[in-house]
């Protein structure tokens, strides 16, 4: 394990210089946009000091690349997602974000039963953008009833009153991205134009 470890941290200088190379940078310019001092960048790039995350951090940052690529770390095998459902009266969410604070996205698949006919609206904090994928949902919004069929979005600030379920009766398939508040997807309607 010793002998892997050293190969990959002696392999982390020739990388740096390859990128600073690659990039036209002396090392005064990445001295001067990492705060990291020129005598310690270039002892790093010719493997006289070995690295840390406090150096190589700002260094990937400023790089623009992951740290996992300035260490040449090795694969991690298997690439799934291995996804933990969350089921609750009826409702299943699939989280398809794993990092904590920002934008959230489920899968959700609603039962057609999962929480009746009748509405019960509920507040709270944040922010939230819906898009069906397959069924119908009744999304009922302050004073307004809607249905929205495959293909159809909504976005709303959970702080009015809202409710949603199954609009007839059967399952229904959809896209959830919640935020805190003040957090908003933000859709473009038309292609950007150059």
């Amino acid at each position: 394990m010793s002998s892997d470890l050293d190969a990959v941290l002696d392999a982390v200088g020739p990388r740096l210089r390859a990128l600073r190379a690659q990039r036209s940078l002396t090392l005064g310019d990445v001295s001067a946009a990492s705060g990291i001092s020129v005598s310690t960048l270039s002892r790093l790039e010719s493997g006289q000091r070995r690295p840390n995350l406090e150096i190589l951090l700002p260094i990937a940052r400023l790089y623009g690349v992951p740290l996992d690529d300035l260490v040449g770390a090795p694969p991690t095998g298997d690439p799934r997602v291995h996804l933990r459902p969350i089921t609750h009266h009826g409702m299943t969410a699939i989280p398809l974000t794993r990092r904590p604070g920002g934008v959230q996205a489920y899968k959700m698949v609603l039962a057609g039963d999962a929480r009746g006919t009748e509405p019960d609206p509920q507040v709270h904090e944040g922010y939230e953008w819906l898009y069906i994928l397959d069924g119908s949902l009744r999304l009922v919004l302050g004073d307004n009833d809607f249905v929205l069929g495959p293909g159809e979005a909504a976005e709303f600030d959970t702080r009015t009153p809202h409710w949603f379920a199954s609009a007839d009766g059967k399952p229904v398939e959809l896209i959830s991205l919640f935020g805190q508040q003040g957090e908003r997807m933000h859709v473009r309607a038309r292609p950007k134009r150059s």
